[in-house]
């Protein structure tokens, strides 16, 4: 089927022949017809990326090339001249970017409320200069680059690759399959990319992803999407994972997701995410909501993001957090079962006081009172490989 069952108005990707020839239960996701699991199903396909690798297509986000209209040939300055036209929007310091440095970021509204989290990289290459790769997230992408291109104008130019393949190779043997089919690569630390030919065409690579696993995201030009996902399939170390395994993973690693536990409405001090602002940017108060972001900092938030382990049935979004004595203080924003750990965990908003590690709340689910007890993130330890060199993000 092209296309998720009574929709035809979904969008599908360009590795869909394969999701429906290995079986996959198609599903509409942010306005994609994309495989939720395949006939394998979402555990096992969690847990064989946990061991080995899997190998998702998020060619639903939006990958762009944000690229200054004028430049100098000036490495340093035509960097400088591209981070100015983005800062105004986001909280990172693009400017202090080192060339094939990937960094997380948000984009900002006037009140300090997230519009969307998303990547920012400066090319390694300085014939390269004066351009930002970029990737924003699916539901929010049409917004996003509206926004980015209104505010750079006529300085810079946004060139959307939403027309590729984008893929994600995640997992401890990810690295020793891509040393294999993309030679280079290996080389690579967390959160740095680069670019490199493969069958003729150019092949844009980061180390990142959003499993917690070591592992790789690859933009593919169209003409070779296909035989790049079969090179990476035909690998025995390698199997399909759908968008089931990669919420799971996700959640287990302590990672929002927006629209769910990011909006508007959340800052990112409420949200834990902190480390996205960064120093000089802090320091020069130059960014969206400044205001109230800086008061969060110095007066602390009115609630904040934080991870409990829920005894018996998963907590969805949407449950009511419930103090020890069954007041209502928060609500979970992402939860469900963790095959790594073998119970539910969740993700919500409470005031700080009942924040602290090891208190104990508890959450409603189908009317019933669960235990859930605070605890730290992620829930399953990171994998990243870091290089000295790599300042992640």
């Amino acid at each position: 089927m092209a296309n998720a069952p009574g929709d035809d108005t979904l969008k599908t990707t360009l590795l869909n022949s394969r999701h429906v020839a290995l079986g996959g239960r198609i599903v509409p996701f942010s306005g994609y017809a994309l495989p939720v699991q395949y006939p394998s199903g979402i555990i096992a396909e969690h847990n064989w990326t946990r061991e080995h690798a899997g190998l998702f297509d998020v060619s639903h986000m939006g990958p762009a090339f944000l690229m200054l209209a004028e430049r100098t040939g000036e490495p340093e300055a035509d960097h400088a001249a591209i981070a100015a036209l983005i800062e105004p929007l986001v909280s990172a310091d693009v400017r202090g970017m080192k060339p094939g440095q990937l960094r997380y970021s948000l984009l900002l509204d006037e009140r300090g409320g997230i519009l969307d989290d998303l990547m920012l990289a400066r090319p390694a290459s300085p014939d390269w200069a004066g351009v930002l790769f970029l990737v924003v997230n699916a539901g929010t992408k049409d917004d996003d680059f509206a926004r980015i291109s209104a505010a750079c104008g006529t300085a810079a130019q946004l060139n959307r690759a939403d027309n590729c393949a984008l893929l994600a190779l995640q997992g401890p043997e990810a690295v020793a399959v891509m040393a294999a089919a993309v030679p280079g690569a290996q080389a690579l630390g967390f959160m740095q990319y680069e670019s490199f030919d493969w069958g003729g065409t150019r092949l844009v690579v980061s180390r990142s992803g959003y499993t917690g696993e070591d592992g790789f995201e690859v933009l593919v030009a169209p003409e070779q999407a296909l035989a790049f996902w079969d090179t990476l399939a035909a690998d025995p170390r390698v199997r399909p994972a759908g968008l089931g395994a990669r919420d799971s993973l996700r959640l287990e690693a302590g990672l929002p997701l927006y629209g769910h536990d990011l909006d508007t409405s959340v800052s990112p001090i409420e949200a834990g995410l902190g480390f996205a602002l960064s120093k000089r940017r802090r320091l020069n108060g130059d960014f969206p909501g400044a205001e109230r972001i800086l008061g969060e900092l110095d007066r602390g938030p009115s609630r904040l993001r934080l991870g409990l382990l829920v005894d018996g049935a998963p907590a969805r979004e949407g449950a009511s957090i419930l103090d020890a004595d069954g007041a209502e203080i928060g609500r979970v924003t992402s939860g469900g079962f963790s095959p790594t750990l073998g119970r539910a965990i969740a993700m919500g908003f409470v005031p700080p006081a009942f924040a602290a590690e090891g208190t104990e709340l508890q959450v409603s689910v189908r009317g019933r009172a669960q235990r859930a007890v605070v605890t730290p993130m992620p829930f399953v330890p990171h994998r990243y490989f870091r290089k000295s060199s790599s300042s992640g993000i």
